[in-house]
Parts: structure tokens; sequence; C-alpha cells
């Protein structure tokens, strides 16, 4: 049995050592230009998926169909979001070229995230994708306004109806004070 135990023991520490020198030796190339491989993306698919699902417990979704609410997330989304996400005609900054992951484009997509989840992703963002949190800064209703926008109104959207709000609420205040 000391056997195993010492065997188990030295299999550890040298795992250990050869992951600390890979780590020392600058093997690993942290550049944005550089995707993860198949398995390192598939433990981050699969770490994101499970971390998120289990933090949704606690989120009521409330009634997201209020006009003024979704009026309010056009705001906060055409101020904070296009830059990485495009809108209807508008397309991402070119900045959003050099990061890794490249933000989703919601407005062209058809594989929109659960409201709950859209919620938590914008006030906690997720870490290493360079998605923010807008928790610090933004009030729950304010990001539930920018989730009614997103999810109920932005994808039926034409390009020409979105530059008309962007005509019609040019300035969003956020009554929160934040």
């Amino acid at each position: 049995m000391k056997k195993v135990i010492l065997s188990i023991f030295l299999t550890l520490v040298v795992l250990i050592i050869a992951f600390i020198a890979y780590i020392w030796s600058g093997s690993y190339n942290i550049s944005q230009l550089s995707p993860h491989n198949s398995i390192t993306r598939r433990i981050i698919d699969i770490t994101v998926h499970h971390s998120i699902n289990k933090r949704l417990k606690d989120i009521k979704v409330p009634s997201l169909n209020d006009t003024a609410m979704i009026a309010e997330g056009f705001g906060h989304y055409n101020e904070m979001c296009v830059i990485c996400h495009g809108a209807p005609g508008i397309e991402p900054s070119e900045m959003t070229k050099g990061l890794y992951p490249e933000p989703p484009r919601f407005y062209k997509s058809d594989d929109m995230p659960e409201t709950d989840e859209a919620f938590w992703i914008i006030k906690y963002g997720i870490k290493l994708t360079s998605m923010p949190a807008f928790a610090p800064t933004h009030t729950d209703n304010n990001i539930w306004a920018i989730t009614a926008f997103m999810l109920n109104k932005m994808n039926k959207m034409s390009p020409s109806e979105y530059q008309e709000w962007i005509k019609r609420y040019p300035e969003m205040e956020d009554e929160s004070g934040k």
C-alpha cells in the first residue's frame, strides 16, 4: 500500500513540476490573435455554461414588454454595447477584430441566450472574454432594460428603424444616478 501511495504522490509532484516548468518556459502563446486549441476551448465552454447555470437559480425575470423599458434598454445598448456587438445596420468597431473571442453579433444571431442568462452575463460579465460587468455602474432595472431591448426588439429592427431610434432617443438619461 505504501508503494501505491508513494507512486501517486511522486506522479503528482512530477506533474506539478512539469506544469510549473511549462508556465515558466513562456511556450504558451497568450496573444489575442492566437486562438485556443480545441481542448482548451471546450473546457472554457463547459466551465462558462455550468458556472452561469449554477448562478441563475435566484434570478426572477420580470415582464420585459414595457415599451419605456425597451427604449431605456436601447439607450444603454446604443451607448455601451454597439461598439462591440453592433446593431442593425451598424457593424462592430474595428477594435473587435483584435478581441478573442470575438464578441457575438446578437442582431444577426439565431442563438440568443435565455433571458435570465443574458441578464446575468450583462450584470456580471465573463472573465477572459472582454465582456465587462455592468453591475458596478448600472442598477438591475437598467440591466433588465438592456436585456429587454436586446431580446425583444433588436432582432426585429431594420437598419433604418434603428437609425430612427437613434434620432428619437439621442441620449437616454440614467435615473439611477449611476
